[in-house]
């Protein structure tokens, strides 16, 4: 996952940190251990230190509950969690797909937050009712409020954050479309990433002052990212307004399965050497399977005469296959999935159409933003 390392699973979800993690551990660690030697000389050097240490690894447990809270909700609604990871400014839940309503998407984006706010609470309630060493209550109290700065920092409505995806989930509901929500949701996410890079400049510009050098970095990763998801939702915009009809390409490798190897070889493969993997129809058109030449090279050419296509055919599964009335985003989504390059296309009448390439998507997409507006 992009440089991340896997450090396990939780509940079956895969785990990863990033380097940058190991960054913010150390950082955190040593602060905490400079301010409890500080404020506990007799302890003398060993004991802040593990005590700092076990506040810094009990701060990524809480961002760890955050995102579980939203892979939890989203399991509950049949959406598989593919990996969780920790990095520089935070956690991130990687889900399958989005939700299907938006008020499901409300609870995914919401269940974060509200996991942090009651960390909060049942660690405030512990600092209060039981007596705690004077160095634990501070490591108590402190992680109480870095759940409740997590919970409120994340419903700030602009995405990435949980906000953004709540802003998002209102305006679908409101529009009917999620495109629109996310698209609103990102511009969002864009003005306060925007803001947040100000607030850290102007002091560094006019006074040179680093005191909101951090809001600059911040900013920047909210922008970047909000930015990276409006292109998102711009692009799937598009792809849902186009057929499959519209790219198939008519030129596909098709053959009869009443064909001899021989005349296979012939028709199909001799001067032809871009396929490896050909579509077999039946007389009526329809789609029945696939022959690849791995197949036709296992048979001796002296009975190709003698063999039909059909008894070399494999059969071919319904998800590998796209009506040409479907839109191409939903085609991506399959050949993304299922990690395909092409996928076969019929009509609404079962006969086979054509190939779907994902090199000719990606020619249109190319020639979309290429073309004058």
């Amino acid at each position: 996952m992009n440089g991340t390392i896997r450090v396990g699973n939780l509940f079956g979800i895969p785990f990863y940190v990033a380097p940058s993690w190991f960054l913010v551990l150390g950082l955190v660690t040593w602060s905490y251990t400079s301010g409890l030697a500080t404020q506990f000389p007799a302890w003398g050097s060993l004991l802040p230190l593990l005590l700092g240490l076990t506040t810094a690894l009990l701060l990524f447990a809480s961002v760890l509950a955050h995102e579980l809270g939203h892979s939890f909700v989203a399991i509950r609604q049949g959406i598989e969690v593919k990996s969780i990871a920790l990095f520089l400014f935070g956690g991130l839940a990687s889900l399958e797909k989005e939700s299907r309503t938006p008020s499901e998407a409300f609870w995914v984006a919401i269940a974060g937050p509200v996991i942090s706010l009651l960390l909060f609470g049942l660690l405030t309630a512990i600092n209060a009712s039981v007596p705690l060493l004077a160095p634990f209550a501070a490591v108590v109290g402190t992680l109480a409020y870095v759940n409740l700065a997590l919970a409120l920092f994340n419903l700030i409505p602009g995405l990435p954050l949980d906000g953004g995806n709540i802003l998002k989930a209102l305006v679908w509901k409101i529009t009917g479309n999620s495109e629109k929500g996310v698209v609103f949701a990102s511009r969002a996410g864009q003005f306060i990433g925007w803001l947040a890079i100000a607030s850290g400049l102007i002091p560094l510009v006019l006074f040179g002052s680093f005191g909101n050098f951090w809001n600059l970095i911040l900013g920047w990763f909210l922008l970047q990212n909000a930015t990276r998801t409006a292109q998102s939702a711009t692009l799937q915009s598009t792809l849902k307004k186009i057929k499959v009809a519209d790219v198939v390409n008519f030129d596909s490798p098709i053959v009869s399965a009443d064909l001899s190897l021989r005349e296979f070889a012939d028709e199909s493969i001799l001067g032809h050497g871009k396929w490896e993997r050909f579509l077999v129809t039946d007389l009526e058109g329809q789609l029945v399977g696939t022959i690849t030449l791995d197949a036709l090279r296992m048979v001796p050419s002296s009975r190709w005469a003698q063999t039909q296509v059909r008894e070399l055919m494999q059969p071919i599964e319904a998800s590998a296959i796209i009506q040409s009335e479907q839109s191409l985003l939903e085609a991506v989504k399959i050949l993304e999935q299922q990690q395909r390059s092409t996928l076969p296309v019929i009509g609404e009448n079962g006969v086979l159409v054509g190939l779907l390439e994902k090199a000719a998507v990606l020619r249109l997409l190319q020639k979309r933003v290429q073309a004058p507006a």
